[in-house]
């Protein structure tokens, strides 16, 4: 057996309406603290659902001020300008209440705020130096896994993104209510839970760090993803389905937080940054043309996990592979999320910039089961099409 690491955010709360309870959990694991700040977006904040939890922060006499210009894909701005915010106010506590982007700008908040370290220098893996902040993470999708991973994702030119990575960036406290994730559209709901899929899917087939907590990990993730995903969709109050797919997600977040994700990922990054496309839809457009692509490397894995969500699958390993692929395909298609890249704006006068940004993705490609050259990522953005 190989030798592996596994780390992950030490205390997890799944419980309907625990937003509602924020300000005694945070009475109970931080008795000191005594200003908040809640980092959310303008959107998620004009739902009114962060409201109970300012209510049950203050009611335990805490003082909460909200950052809330968080934007998708967040750039280096908005993180330069929260991070000035919460010094000013003399922050001793930071919340995550939002989507993989408000729980980013949280993460990079709760470690800037004390740091004479420059966010630039933080980008890749293990540059961040120092302690940060009491922080606690609340996500508002069933998708990025955020509140569990190490990792924050920062726009840092007009089509660029760059990680941060680094052991500081997990939480020590994830909070799942699913009270939370009601109002979501169908295709958003549909879209983030492709996209935890994806972080499962890559977990198990990972070339790097993969390892038997994570496989366990995926395995469940699927298991809750795939028979909640339809019921979510087509009934969005169902908060047992709801709550299924937020404990789905956050596993999924547990496992690719330590066996990295791979091409899946590296492909989907360029049709974020150029086209303004959501991280989940852009992650389900590549996915089946990527698991093609790695089959020849990865169909003994991708059988394994086809026996959960294509059960009836039988034949070869491949064919077993292929029904994964297909059960996947027909999910998008079934919930009504953009199948093919010409529906999201893209042409193939497009595809080469895509595939020369793609390369640039070497932290991810290098995961991959199956090594991608510039022609392969081009070849397989032709495919979607």
């Amino acid at each position: 057996m190989k030798n592996f690491e596994f780390q992950t955010v030490p205390t997890i709360i799944s419980q309907l309406g625990a937003a509602g309870q924020l300000g005694n959990i945070i009475r109970q694991h931080y008795p000191a603290s005594q200003h908040i700040l809640l980092v959310t977006d303008a959107g998620f904040l004009k739902t009114g659902l962060v409201q109970p939890a300012i209510d049950s922060i203050e009611a335990q006499q805490l003082k909460v001020s909200v950052f809330s210009d968080v934007v998708a894909d967040p750039p280096e701005s908005v993180v330069t300008e929260a991070v000035a915010n919460a010094r000013a106010l003399n922050i001793d506590l930071v919340v995550g209440l939002g989507g993989g982007s408000s729980m980013d700008v949280a993460k990079l908040i709760a470690i800037l705020v004390g740091s004479d370290q420059t966010l630039a220098s933080m980008y890749g893996i293990g540059n961040v130096k120092g302690k940060r902040l009491p922080l606690i993470q609340i996500p508002t999708t069933a998708g990025t896994g955020s509140e569990v991973t190490p990792i924050s994702i920062v726009t840092t030119g007009a089509t660029t993104k760059m990680g941060v990575v680094a052991p500081q960036l997990y939480a020590d406290i994830a909070i799942l209510d699913a009270e939370l994730t009601v109002g979501l559209p169908t295709k958003v709901t549909a879209a983030t839970g492709i996209d935890a899929m994806v972080h499962a899917i890559e977990a198990y087939t990972t070339k790097h760090k993969k390892n038997p907590l994570s496989d366990m990990l995926a395995r469940q993730a699927l298991k809750l993803l795939w028979n909640n995903i339809d019921q979510a969709c087509t009934n969005g109050s169902n908060l047992v389905a709801r709550q299924s797919m937020l404990l789905g997600a956050m596993l999924a977040g547990q496992c690719f937080a330590n066996a990295p994700c791979a091409a899946v990922h590296a492909l989907a990054y360029p049709i974020g940054g150029i086209f303004h496309v959501p991280h989940g839809l852009s992650n389900s457009l590549v996915l089946p043309h990527v698991l093609r692509f790695n089959t020849p490397y990865a169909a003994e894995q991708y059988a394994e996990l086809a026996d959960i969500i294509a059960p009836d699958a039988t034949g070869s390993t491949e064919a077993r592979s292929n029904a994964l692929i297909s059960a996947m395909q027909d999910l998008a298609q079934r919930t009504g999320i953009e199948t093919r890249l010409h529906q999201v704006g893209i042409s193939e006068s497009h595809l080469d910039q895509l595939a020369t940004d793609a390369m640039l993705q070497t932290r991810l490609l290098g995961n991959n089961p199956r090594e991608v050259t510039f022609t392969d990522a081009r070849a397989i953005y032709a495919a979607a099409l």
